[in-house]
């Protein structure tokens, strides 16, 4: 029992309800996708029936399943509304396989007739490739060691292909993948990477793939902040039972999925709110700029500021004024409304949802892995501007805060915990750097983030360096108001 938790508590265990059969395996459960997907499946068996239930895989650690097996897998997930806090428990996963111990098994069940969706949320960094590009980084040591071990592979994309590939040669048909992450066109995206890794395995392979499997583009919305320890003494005391694994949420959610699944084969999505469209482009467009890039972009200068939460940081005015100076002159203005979407009204209930006190989502923690981010969420805005003949300083200055983030030091010179991929690497280029000029061309010439066209780009090098210069200088907080009053 860790310190701090109620251990009189007994521990919470799955409701006396039929167990659907396995029909989705999901790579990546972490709290986003319990907090959001498998919600959405619940829903769906209590509403439609089928076999739709969930076997998660951890590809990482056992943390998720050793925490959930005592509970039978059920879990607790807590609406945290201005009105106060509403729990349910989900109990639509049947199992948690952990890839590093027995990856044959994770197979075994990819690879079963039953198995007809695979859904995925391993974050941008988990499809290794390269987010300036899209395509596959040939060179990440998963991958490599994946294309060397067909039988044992480690990254959801050679669980993919192994997967596919066995089902090939059973004469099995194919799944769908259905990709859950933050990333522009994912369906189109995770294909592509998917068809390169097959092509280096077996060129029928990739051509089987390309024919049968389906890969439905999604848009999925909804903030999760981490679950803390006195989260889980107020949920045990509120219920009398210990849930040792709940997530938390926001009261807001949605799911926009293109209606594209190998033989027509879902759940009953419209029963529960999922909006089934021919393209999600404009909505993924939509939220990946307006909600993502302006979190980040939050997060870093909110970080830099002093302020801990997303809440907090637009708490103080200045910060309010800069993301709807962010909204109003920088991302909408290159954005294609999704049909019938008022974007002033979207931007609006934005800023009502960041400001949502019973969210603490910490800046820190949507500060991880800027390097897979940053290209998704920002450069493609910045990029449009540049093309229109606009330089958007506030994202722009958005990315000089990433870079002094990535420097390891705050503003009072204090370390900062950096998580991503390429830390040591951004580090490095940081320090190696003069805190001006040098240090913003070394690290703009990182080109897994920073396209050659945009790294390249005259006024967006020089706006760049003087908002870089300008942190230092001044801060985080006075760089903000400075461009909000220009």
């Amino acid at each position: 029992m860790e310190a701090g938790l109620p251990a009189d508590r007994s521990r919470l265990r799955r409701p006396d309800v039929p167990r659907a059969d396995t029909g989705i395996i999901h790579l990546g459960l972490g709290a986003f996708y319990r907090a959001h997907g498998a919600i959405y499946f619940d829903e769906v068996m209590k509403r439609s029936g089928g076999d739709w239930g969930i076997v998660g895989v951890s590809l990482v650690r056992p943390d998720q399943r050793d925490l959930l097996r005592p509970q039978d897998f059920a879990y607790t997930a807590v609406e945290l509304g201005p009105d106060g806090e509403k729990p349910q428990v989900i109990s639509i996963i049947n199992d948690v396989l952990v890839a590093p111990e027995d990856p044959q098994a994770v197979l075994d069940a990819m690879s079963a007739p039953a198995t007809r969706i695979i859904t995925l949320t391993v974050t941008e960094k988990g499809y290794c490739h390269e987010p300036s590009t899209g395509r596959l980084n040939r060179e990440h040591p998963d991958i490599r060691h994946d294309l060397a071990n067909p039988a044992g592979p480690k990254s959801a994309i050679g669980f993919l292909v192994r997967a596919l590939e066995r089902r090939r040669g059973e004469e099995t048909r194919p799944f769908t993948v259905l990709c859950c992450d933050n990333l522009p066109e994912n369906g189109r995206v995770v294909r592509g990477i998917v068809l390169e890794f097959a092509g280096l395995v077996d060129q029928g392979l990739a051509e089987w793939i390309a024919a049968g499997v389906a890969f439905p583009s999604t848009m999925v919305d909804r903030i999760v902040p981490a679950t803390k320890p006195e989260d889980i003494e107020r949920l045990a005391e509120r219920t009398g039972v210990l849930d040792l694994s709940p997530v938390m949420h926001e009261p807001f959610r949605q799911w926009v999925v293109e209606d594209k699944f190998v033989d027509g084969v879902r759940p009953d999505f419209g029963a529960v709110g999922v909006e089934l469209v021919a393209d999600v482009t404009p909505y993924e467009h939509m939220k990946l700029r307006c909600l993502n890039g302006t979190h980040s972009s939050l997060a870093y200068l909110g970080y830099l500021a002093g302020h801990e939460t997303i809440s907090d940081t637009v708490a103080d005015p200045v910060f309010a004024a800069f993301v709807r100076h962010l909204w109003g002159n920088e991302i909408v203005p290159v954005l294609h409304a999704p049909p019938g979407v008022d974007l002033g009204a979207y931007t609006e209930s934005l800023f009502e949802r960041y400001a949502n006190p019973a969210i603490r989502h910490r800046t820190w923690q949507i500060a991880m892995d800027g390097s897979q981010k940053l290209p998704q969420r920002i450069l493609g805005t910045v990029m449009e501007n540049l093309a229109a003949g606009r330089v958007p300083r506030g994202l722009i200055l958005a990315i000089a805060a990433w870079m002094r983030y990535v420097g390891g030091f705050d503003e009072k010179r204090q370390p900062i915990d950096v998580r991503d991929p390429l830390a040591a690497e951004l580090k490095t280029l940081s320090d190696g750097g003069d805190n001006g000029a040098k240090t913003v061309e070394a690290l703009l010439g990182v080109s897994t983030i920073f396209p050659a066209d945009l790294a390249g780009h005259a006024a967006f090098r020089e706006a760049l360096v003087e908002s870089y210069r300008g942190l230092i200088e001044k801060g985080a907080r006075e760089m903000t108001k400075d461009v909000t009053n220009a």
